[in-house]
């Protein structure tokens, strides 16, 4: 029977896969760099950033199957890793893109490593360097070979001889001309604006008495030639009358003290001064402070400048606002304890101006008179060995912190009251005297109303001895209105100032005459500054603390107006 033939030439919409196939023969090794593993972790991450798809080592150049005779097929010897594709040898002729990839962030990684390294050595040794500074800076000092300016200058590393003084500076620029004055001394406002051309232009922050490094400032010093009885360096106070009495003495004890740690002549100007001379009311400082050369003679007018690091004459106070120029932060980082807190690092200046009132600072014979006939007066009164001191300033002083013209009387008696339970125990308050210092009569009547009734109160008002009682203040003090009274009651004044400022601070006493328990006074005053001077270290503030914390059980300075608010409690001067 016949069989009928198959179809073959049927066509069909739907395609036959098997015959369609595309077949992709799997050798041994593909040599497309991909063929197994594609691309590394690495290279993904960089992906973004370096365009390795276009890299011509990763297209195909010769086909998948080549004959084993070939050129293209690989050679027996070359070992290759099939999970690293084409690219990956160890036989140095292929191109190793991820090693060189990981040798870079190797390398990366040890560059910033020891960074890290060398910092942490560098922090260890500043940490280091800051336990010396804090624990043992002298050992720090002489490992950097660093002598401190702080030192006390002896005479012997000093000279004073004239064959080693200028007679001015050689370079035009560094003159300081008078050309334009023709009287000497000049006004304190004159030597201020001289002052100014000094201190003119950028500030430097080295020490205090280091010199400009483009070099000193003076002027000319023809009297020097052949001259060898003027004193050879020196340091003059220049008194104007524009502060107060006790303003101008707080800083006239710290420029004496600068005389004598550098080694100079101390004088004292007092041309301008609206208060009398200074020899009416204390003794030549040539004679309380000789200095390196008595018997030596002042340098002429001519002769002062304001720089401090001059070779020659130098002022240390002229005018309003110049003890900003000498006693500003610089001399204070020059001079306080830097290895001190708060309180305790003004002791070193408080030394100062406790030791030139002791020793330069001195009263004549006048007012050494008046001074010993109040302090018998007022051991009359006392009938005690001891007494409690209020200053009350009012005229143009007002106080820093209480609201109002000044601190009411009731503070101050209080104040008094609370001090003499603390450090006369045993003595009951009717036994209190109060010794009043004070510019005003109104005020010293508030304090009568208020205590006469149980204490005793002396003040030079209240004098039975009639020159002493002429010596208290003609009226409230402003500084202003202090050159409208005539001079001998400028001067009458000025001798009262000072007696009650013995009276109230102990200054000056002798071993056997009566000094104050306590003093009770506003720091606005600078009486009350000095006036913890007078007492001493120890009794004003106690017992301080290494933290420069003031012993308040101990304490015999009480000052009423701040009230410890601000640190440190106390100051050597007032800036102007």
């Amino acid at each position: 029977m016949y069989r009928p033939r198959s179809l073959t030439n049927i066509t069909s919409a739907r395609p036959n896969a098997l015959d369609n196939q595309l077949l992709i023969p799997r050798t041994p090794h593909s040599h497309c760099g991909r063929a197994e593993e594609a691309y590394t972790d690495f290279e993904l991450q960089q992906f973004g950033e370096d365009d390795d798809w276009r890299d011509r080592h990763q297209i195909q150049s010769v086909p998948l199957l080549s004959s084993s005779a070939s050129n293209n097929f690989p050679a027996e010897q070359t070992t290759r890793y099939r999970s690293r594709g084409g690219h990956y040898n160890f036989n140095g002729t292929g191109r190793d893109k991820e090693g060189e990839e990981r040798g870079k962030m190797l390398m990366s990684t040890l560059f910033y490593n020891s960074l890290l390294a060398m910092g942490c050595l560098c922090a260890g040794f500043l940490l280091f360097l800051i336990y010396m500074s804090y624990y043992r800076p002298e050992k720090l000092h002489s490992y950097l070979g660093i002598v401190t300016e702080n030192t006390t200058i002896s005479p012997a590393n000093l000279t004073t001889s004239h064959h080693n003084i200028s007679t001015g500076p050689t370079d035009p620029h560094l003159l300081i001309s008078y050309a334009n004055y023709t009287s000497f001394p000049l006004k304190p406002v004159e030597y201020l604006i001289e002052c100014a051309k000094l201190n003119k232009g950028y500030m430097s922050h080295g020490d205090y008495w280091q010199p400009h490094k483009m070099g000193v400032m003076d002027t000319l010093h023809p009297y020097r030639v052949g001259n060898e009885e003027v004193c050879a360096s020196t340091i003059t106070y220049m008194l104007d009358g524009k502060v107060g009495l006790l303003a101008d003495l707080a800083l006239l004890a710290q420029v004496a003290a600068l005389a004598r740690e550098r080694n100079r002549t101390f004088f004292v100007d007092d041309t301008y001064w609206n208060r009398g001379k200074w020899l009416d009311h204390f003794m030549d400082v040539r004679s309380t402070q000789p200095g390196p050369e008595p018997g030596c003679k002042a340098p002429p007018p001519e002769g002062l400048t304001c720089g401090l690091s001059s070779v020659g004459e130098t002022l240390g106070k002229l005018a309003l606002g110049h003890s900003q120029t000498h006693h500003s932060h610089t001399y204070s980082n020059a001079y306080e304890d830097p290895y001190a807190h708060q309180l305790n690092r003004l002791k070193p200046m408080f030394k100062f101006s406790e030791e030139s009132f002791y020793n330069t600072i001195r009263l004549n014979v006048e007012n050494t008179r008046l001074v010993q006939n109040a302090r018998s007066e007022l051991q009359v009164f006392s009938q005690f060995d001891s007494y409690i001191a209020l200053h009350l300033r009012r005229g143009d002083r007002e106080p820093a912190f209480y609201r109002g013209d000044h601190v009411p009387a009731e503070k101050f008696v209080e104040a008094a009251t609370t001090a003499w339970s603390r450090l006369s125990q045993g003595k009951s308050l009717e036994q209190l005297t109060l010794f009043v210092a004070t510019d005003s009569a109104l005020a010293l009547r508030e304090i009568i109303d208020l205590t006469s009734a149980s204490y005793t109160v002396f003040s030079l008002f209240q004098s039975s001895n009639e020159e002493l009682r002429a010596l208290a203040s003609p009226g409230d003090y402003v500084q202003k209105k202090f050159d409208l009274f005539h001079v001998e009651e400028r001067i009458r004044a000025t001798r009262g100032m000072i007696v009650d400022f013995a009276l109230l601070s102990g200054m000056w006493a002798k071993e056997d005459n009566l000094t104050p328990q306590a003093v009770v006074c506003t720091f606005s005053s600078n009486v009350c500054k000095l006036a913890a001077v007078g007492l001493g270290w120890d009794a004003s503030f106690g017992e301080v603390d290494a933290m420069g914390v003031i012993d308040k059980d101990g304490r015999r300075w009480i000052e009423i107006d701040q009230n410890d608010s601000i640190i440190p409690v106390w100051f050597p001067f007032e800036l102007f």
